[in-house]
């Protein structure tokens, strides 16, 4: 098979141009993708433990620690320590955080639209439900 027929190929490039682009329409704000992943967890949320956004985001838990920490650094976030469970770290959105919300999310709204222009209402939904079928990762077992 060709390289440019491969699926891993075809999401994978898919993914980093999506991704660039977002990030180019993020970086007015000083947040990358990932700490925009971090916010919307948190914007619907009194807070998130790093674990539970780590699932929610489908990242790996230590990537999610190097993530908060720049947040924590720009006053995006806080952490606190749980005083009825000192073994749980509560991440908090900050103010400065939650006034971000309704710019990013058009910028979020606007992305999607770009991407997605060329595309019937059917075929993105089409799209939408088969990305969720791999990324269920059905297809393994």
């Amino acid at each position: 098979m060709e390289l440019t027929q491969c699926i891993n190929f075809l999401l994978t490039t898919a993914q980093h141009t999506v991704f660039q682009f977002l990030n180019s329409q993020l970086s007015a704000y000083d947040i990358t993708p990932s700490q925009y992943g971090v916010l919307s967890c948190l914007w619907t949320r009194e807070y998130a433990t790093p674990k539970q956004i780590s699932e929610i985001l489908c990242l790996e838990t230590s990537t999610i620690s190097g993530v908060l920490d720049r947040m924590q650094k720009k006053g995006l976030v806080e952490r606190f320590v749980n005083k009825e469970d000192r073994r749980e770290i509560r991440v908090v959105v900050t103010e400065k955080g939650k006034a971000l919300q309704e710019p990013i999310q058009q910028i979020i709204e606007t992305v999607n639209e770009v991407v997605l222009r060329d595309f019937s209402e059917e075929e993105v939904q089409r799209l939408k439900e088969n990305l969720k079928i791999i990324a269920s990762g059905k297809f393994t077992n």
